[in-house]
């Protein structure tokens, strides 16, 4: 959605019907500037059509069909992104803050932003087929679709990589992440990823603003609002990682015409892991159903940190049988995306190499 109102494209072949047309408004001088010709090395805007003006009361309103398909394409898209949800798993509920020893949620939720680019079809793997003899996340990423998203650090990370040269999935999240040492490339950090993220979901009406005493100094916490969008996470969570059949049923946070909803739980889950929060999620559970659910997390990021994805029908232990028939169906029914979901399978790829799961 267009922040403001633009005039985005001009066209001088209307002018002289627009200004005869019956309920027009006739003002003094502009009737002079339909007859101004367009500069011969102007091009003339493709598509730009007549229906960009409706009748309301008499009154012609101008718009951009354009703006009516981005927010035809955000109305499909989850109500939060996984970097929102991967921090709403890790926040104490009641505190509104993440543990102050977790080392590994700042570089997982830079990885977020590159799934959830991917899954929202902005960025794909280069159409190259040399790439293949590359390491998966090593292989370059380019732009495919530039609109914004509506997610201010989505639509700035989508900015960065469309004004930069090509580079890998592994070297976008270390920048983002600020993990290098090119001091010319430095500016490519998302700093406050954080507190951003926090902010938004406060938009959302999830969590809520206070401020808390630390000994010396007070902090802006976020505690959790609307504990109803925590548990449907938790639950999804749950339902992939300790039931035999996994079933997604739409809800307000994923409805059902998002498209990859199973994969997106996968990446949603792989990527709580790599950030020490998936335990959050599993605490209800007992010792040996925990135990058991890590395991699982470990089979998915493997079979899914590959490409093409090694997953195979059934699980292991029984659990999940079903999951690897729906993701293909998911994949089938989006056969020209497949370079989109390369992209996954390289962040995914990325996560293992994380400390916390080697």
């Amino acid at each position: 959605m267009s922040s403001g109102l633009q005039r985005r494209r001009v066209t001088s072949n209307n002018n002289s019907s627009s200004t005869n047309a019956p309920g027009s408004i006739s003002t003094p001088g502009l009737s002079s500037l339909s007859s101004i010709s367009p500069r011969p090395d102007s091009p003339e805007p493709s598509n730009y059509h007549s229906e960009s003006f409706a009748s309301e009361n008499g009154h012609r309103i101008a718009f951009d069909p354009r703006d009516l398909q981005e927010g035809d394409e955000r109305s499909k898209q989850p109500r939060l992104t996984l970097m929102e949800e991967v921090l709403l798993m890790g926040l104490k509920d009641k505190q509104g803050y993440l543990s102050f020893w977790n080392d590994n949620i700042s570089y997982a939720l830079r990885g977020c932003i590159v799934l959830e680019l991917a899954f929202r079809g902005r960025i794909s793997m280069q159409r190259d087929p040399t790439r293949r003899r590359l390491p998966l996340c090593d292989r370059l990423i380019e732009v495919i679709d530039e609109r914004l998203t509506g997610e201010v650090l989505l639509d700035e990370a989508l900015k960065l990589m469309k004004g930069s040269e090509k580079m890998s999935v592994a070297a976008w999240i270390d920048l983002m992440s600020g993990e290098t040492w090119n001091l010319m490339k430095i500016g490519y950090q998302l700093k406050q990823v954080r507190e951003r993220l926090a902010k938004g979901l406060v938009d959302k009406g999830i969590l809520r603003t206070e401020k808390r005493n630390f000994l010396l100094f007070d902090m802006a916490t976020h505690p959790v609002s609307d504990t109803g969008a925590k548990d449907e996470i938790r639950r999804r969570a749950i339902n992939i990682l300790t039931t035999k059949t996994v079933v997604l049923n739409a809800s307000p946070l994923v409805p059902d015409d998002v498209s990859f909803r199973y994969l997106r739980t996968v990446a949603m889950v792989c990527a709580a892991y790599a950030a020490n929060v998936l335990e959050n999620a599993l605490s209800n559970l007992s010792h040996d159903g925990r135990d058991r659910a890590f395991g699982r997390v470990d089979e998915l990021l493997g079979d899914y940190s590959q490409w093409p994805f090694a997953s195979k029908p059934g699980g292991s232990g029984g659990i999940g049988i079903n999951l690897a028939q729906e993701i293909s169906d998911e994949l089938n029914a989006n056969k020209d995306k497949e370079l989109q979901i390369e992209v996954v399978a390289a962040a995914l790829s990325v996560f293992t190499r994380l400390d916390s799961i080697l």
